[in-house]
């Protein structure tokens, strides 16, 4: 819910200044604004918000939140606030709301830091301790809802969105040339290895951190949690029970809401789960909203309709189409102030605004279970490096060849050993970067890297999936999709109880008889039709860049080749001569819409007036 911003240091924004940001941050949040502003210690601060109401409804629950020394302001939802509001009580604090905002107030006063690690949910925050004389701000542990930092004129600006730090400050940040060339040659999963952004200076707070603020000195998070892979022994049935169980309690919690819930639902095994517990576990009358692509690779209207006859519950469906790709992508990168990252998420603003035309503010997604689950083609191939020395491997392969192994189009991952011969194997990830840095004006090359969390190969690529390549961009995307038609965007998948039992779960059962997903498999039977819980085929939400882009069209090539900022990264006679190719490797369907998307971003920069 909602949109924050701020400013901390010498420097108090001008009243106009205040309500321009205000008037920008009317998207995140249309049910009101205010601002507070007042000195600590030495500091100047600056609070703002904009509600989009979620829980308790009633203007007494509008931010920023005062009660006694303590002022804040917070975009996200605490989930599990029922359960800490009944700890509280018991402790003797009282509440004047049921809202999960007084809850999270309440929790900083009586347990202070250690209030982060027992909230559940997604948050951005920024609170005002009297008393202490400090300013703390704290994000949520898988990083689902920004906060930006941007530090000028000895004051730090914060915000849900880089736009209210322009605003803010009556500045606009410049452009990190180096991050755009980066995203066009290795793609979207090497722009979260470092902390860096599409702005110089500006960075993000780090996700499971907080900050502590009392003078004008550099920020310092401190981590609150971390994620490890702890396997304990367990046989498959208390892996099994042990997932249904903690994928249970989170979508429980993700169902708390003052206001109506859809459910996005695509032909895979992700988001059919959420949607089987919700309906047949909780008694939830669905709502479901689907995008549908004409693209073989891409259609999943069969799985679809049979989730919808399993559970007889109502399907909104979007067709893709190619009718005003342009204008949309224009809107959405305005919005991000950044390149949208993937087609998925082009098609994912088609699904926000399906369900904000339709009167919901709440939208339950599938994000991250890949991470979580084993969903991606190269996490099958590790495994089975893993299990190299078991005496039945032969069948193992011949499993993997019935399932991933049929589907797989990545040329590194055709080869089911490719990782038992050479565990460092990453060719896959970087696909076709040579080529593509070579159509650059300044040719960029970087190798791939990647942190090292654990000796086990399966899980450490996992690792760096959910915290440093494909989680955090999906969630940037999900958030500034959602937000930009109101609408709060929900994953319970990133529930810690569910993450922290998984990844104790031994490598060995995340995978059985050609079934990637297999625990989630498992965990779904009941409440997940047969034929989408046992399909093999891998799911992805997506479709081709000439579903969207009429290249044959004169007005379409002429718009792709104009002049403009982006020729000054990448070289015009290069992409005249890739228009004119096939986009049937999909590394060249993608480089085809991270160039649109670049190519707008600059333009939007260009043209950006604070």
């Amino acid at each position: 819910m909602c949109g924050i911003a701020g400013a901390i240091g010498a420097i108090r924004p001008s009243p106009e200044r205040i309500q321009r940001t205000l008037q920008l941050m009317g998207r995140r949040g249309p049910d009101g604004a205010r601002f507070h502003q007042e000195q600590v210690g030495d500091l100047q601060v600056t609070l703002l918000f904009a509600r989009l109401a979620i829980v308790d409804l009633d203007e007494r629950a509008m931010q920023p939140f005062f009660q006694d020394d303590l002022v804040l302001i917070t975009n996200g939802e605490i989930y599990n606030y029922v359960e800490l509001k009944r700890e509280l009580e018991a402790e003797g604090q009282r509440f004047r709301t049921t809202s999960d905002t007084e809850v999270l107030l309440q929790a900083w006063r009586h347990w202070g830091e250690r209030a982060f690690e027992k909230m559940e949910g997604m948050w951005a925050l920024a609170l005002i301790d009297r008393a202490r004389g400090k300013v703390i701000l704290s994000r949520d542990r898988f990083g689902e809802k920004p906060l930006q930092l941007w530090r000028r004129d000895d004051t730090l600006y914060f915000g849900s969105e880089v736009k209210f730090l322009a605003a803010l400050s009556g500045a606009k940040p410049e452009v990190n040339a180096e991050q755009v060339a980066r995203y066009l040659v290795t793609g979207y999963k090497s722009l979260y290895k470092q902390p860096r952004g599409y702005y110089c200076d500006v960075k993000e707070l780090p996700a499971a951190s907080f900050a502590v603020i009392e003078d004008a000195g550099p920020i310092l998070p401190i981590r609150y949690w971390q994620l490890d892979y702890k396997p304990r022994a367990m046989s498959m049935g208390e892996a099994v029970e042990g997932t249904k169980a903690a994928l249970d309690n989170a979508v429980r919690l993700c169902l708390r809401a003052d206001v109506p819930i859809a459910f996005c639902l695509s032909g895979g095994i992700d988001s059919t789960t959420l949607v089987g517990i919700a309906a047949k576990r909780y008694g939830q009358n669905l709502h479901t909203f689907s995008i549908i692509d004409s693209d073989e690779r891409y259609h999943e209207l069969d799985n679809i309709e049979a989730t919808v006859k399993f559970l007889g519950c109502e399907n909104f469906r979007v067709h893709t189409s190619t009718d005003g790709f342009f204008d949309r992508m224009r809107a959405l990168v305005a919005y991000h102030d950044a390149p949208v990252a993937t087609i998925t998420y082009y098609l994912h603003a088609f699904l926000s605004e399906a369900i904000h035309a339709r009167g919901y503010r709440v939208a339950i997604s599938g994000s991250a279970a890949d991470e979580l689950f084993t969903g991606y083609y190269d996490h099958y191939s590790m495994w089975l490096a893993e299990m190299s020395g078991r005496t039945d491997f032969d069948r193992l392969v011949a499993d993997w060849r019935g399932s991933y192994g049929a589907y797989v189009q990545n040329p590194v991952l055709k080869d089911p050993l490719a990782f038992a011969r050479n565990p460092a194997e990453r060719g896959h990830i970087y696909l076709n970067a040579d080529l593509f840095q070579q159509w650059l004006v300044r040719p960029f090359a970087e190798p791939f890297e990647e942190t090292k969390f654990t000796d086990n190969l399966l899980r450490n690529r996992m690792l760096n999936e959910l915290f440093h390549e494909a989680t955090p961009v999906i969630l940037k995307e999900d958030d500034l999709n959602s937000m930009y038609y109101s609408v709060e965007n929900r994953s319970p998948y990133l529930d810690r109880g569910l993450a922290e039992f998984l990844y104790t779960v031994p490598a060995e059962h995340l995978i059985k008889d050609g079934y990637a997903k297999w625990l989630l498999r498992a965990a779904g039977e009941g409440v997940v039709t047969d034929s989408v819980r046992l399909d093999k085929r891998k799911r992805g939400f997506n479709a081709s860049i000439d579903s969207l882009v009429d290249r044959t069209d004169n007005a379409t090539r002429e718009r792709l080749l104009a002049d403009g900022p982006i020729f000054d990264i990448v070289r015009r006679d290069a992409i005249e001569s890739f228009l004119d190719g096939s986009m049937a490797d999909n590394s060249f369907s993608k480089f085809l819409f991270s160039f649109i998307s670049a190519q707008t971003f600059l333009e939007h920069h260009r043209d950006w007036r604070p």
